[in-house]
């Protein structure tokens, strides 16, 4: 594994921003940090960069300790801060000098730096305003220049802190773009409170909720998890007695949950299995056997809101 985060803590004296959180990232994953704002993750970004020492536990970028190790660490890593207007960035400088004075600041050699400079304006699409000045830019263009300066150093991690926050649909979809695209020869944690644009960007999800990690894995397993296992959707044909629908149903062996309702002049059950047994034959079997007509048959997930709402609120969706 590339990053390793054990039992992590930072407290503000008694205050806490972080408690016993734990994951791990494979090299070339992109693994969402997902919570409500306030939650925790701008924390754990800067414990894993260097910018906070934690209050206790431990991260490991590529076998670094980030205490014990920060400048192997920080050779490794490129960062993508969010400041108050967007991306952390010197707003009064053209695109070209800004990226020129943080490469000599991540020590890039003077006969490499224009190369180096190029190559991640080439990466990031941002070669038609490099002579701009950046507080003149859009909110996308602003992000891409964050990004770029996070290449600077050709990293093994990028973190990007809330990288698509402002942004149009259109920007949107151009930074999700750019991250993927960036994914395999590079390992990837970002943060958000964006539902929609950790499903389509991340491999994994870690879900922090009042600084203590609440959940990670894939969002498949997470929707089965917090269910309580796969689910199946049967819509009926007319307005079954929901008792009855319910008590045939539960007849089924490796049944671990069965509800009914009456939806639009239909009945629909919904199903969870406790096993590992395929229980739409049984399903269909028991339909027959009962008269009842059906429509459609599907298997069903939790969306990642729902999963959201669950694990943070502890609300039934």
């Amino acid at each position: 594994m590339l990053i390793e985060v054990k039992n992590l803590s930072k407290f503000y004296g008694p205050t806490k921003a972080v408690e016993d959180v734990s994951f791990t990232v494979e090299k070339g994953e992109i693994l969402g940090l997902l919570g409500p704002n306030g939650a925790g993750k701008t924390t754990i970004m800067r414990i894993l960069t260097g910018f906070f020492q934690p209050t206790g536990g431990s991260a490991k970028i590529a076998g670094f300790d980030v205490v014990e190790d920060p400048l192997e660490v920080k050779k490794r890593i490129g960062y993508m801060q969010e400041g108050q207007q967007g991306p952390a960035l010197y707003y009064e400088m053209t695109v070209y000098s800004f990226l020129d004075f943080v490469a000599q600041l991540k020590g890039a050699p003077k006969k490499d730096r224009n190369r180096t400079i190029h190559k991640a304006m080439e990466l990031t699409g941002i070669k038609d305003v490099k002579d701009r000045i950046i507080g003149r830019l859009s909110s996308g263009y602003k992000q891409r220049v964050g990004l770029a300066q996070a290449l600077l150093n050709d990293p093994e991690v990028l973190i990007l802190d809330e990288p698509t926050r402002g942004l149009d649909p259109k920007q949107i979809i151009e930074i999700r773009q750019l991250i993927k695209n960036m994914a395999g020869e590079r390992t990837i944690i970002l943060s958000s409170h964006i539902l929609p644009e950790v499903a389509m960007t991340c491999n994994k999800i870690v879900i922090i909720d009042k600084g203590t990690k609440v959940a990670e894995d894939t969002q498949e397993e997470l929707s089965r998890k917090a269910e309580g296992g796969d689910s199946v959707l049967v819509k009926l044909k007319g307005k079954q007695e929901p008792e009855d629908v319910e008590k045939e149903y539960g007849k089924i062996k490796g049944l671990g949950e069965v509800k009914v309702s009456l939806e639009g002049g239909l009945t629909v059950v919904k199903v969870v299995r406790s096993g590992v047994k395929d229980i739409r034959e049984e399903l269909f079997k028991t339909a027959v056997k009962n008269d009842w007509v059906i429509l459609e048959m599907k298997s069903s997930s939790l969306s990642l809101e729902e999963v959201f709402l669950r694990l943070t609120t502890k609300e039934e969706v």
